[in-house]
């Protein structure tokens, strides 16, 4: 069987690549855990929630989930504990009472600035210490190429 990428060979490379890009990932998320709890008190999905809602002010629960690929229930629980800390709050939606609006507070604005050094420094020392620029550069290229795919296809969003 002939696939696009050159034959049975690159189709039987799949499965590594797979695993490859879930572990770099896993890998990655839990090493940028434990400096974000250490340092911050945060993990690194609250991180991103408060990045997100940091550079989209005014997003509703459904942007974050769409964002995030995860279900509209998990981040709306993910915003709870963000509420509950002080770090973001939900505003009335006045173009629909269904939705409410989200925002950082002040102790969320500052914390997620805090968080970012910790953040972009703790991926720099793990991706520019590994890989070279060019290498970096062309691996950034190829997965955003992918995730544009993904997204414009509706891969792996989630039903709820």
């Amino acid at each position: 069987m002939e696939d696009t990428l050159g034959g049975d060979r690159a189709a039987a490379e799949f499965p590594e690549l797979f695993a490859d890009l879930v572990r770099c990932e896993t890998r990655l998320y839990n090493a940028l855990n434990d400096r974000l709890r250490e340092r911050h008190g945060i993990v690194t999905s609250q991180y991103e929630f408060l990045s997100y809602l940091r550079d989209h002010p005014g997003c509703r629960v459904a942007d974050l989930a769409a964002e995030f690929a995860i279900g509209v229930g998990a981040t709306s629980k993910g915003i709870d504990r963000l509420e509950k800390q002080g770090w973001a709050a939900r505003r009335p939606n006045p173009a629909d009472r269904r939705s409410s609006l989200l925002a950082l507070t002040d102790d969320g604005a500052r914390l997620v600035e805090e968080a970012e050094q910790t953040f972009t420094s703790g991926l720099a020392r793990m991706l520019a210490g590994t890989l070279d620029a060019p290498s970096l550069s062309a691996v950034a290229r190829a997965l955003s190429t992918l995730r544009s795919a993904l997204e414009r296809d509706q891969v792996g969003t989630p039903a709820g």
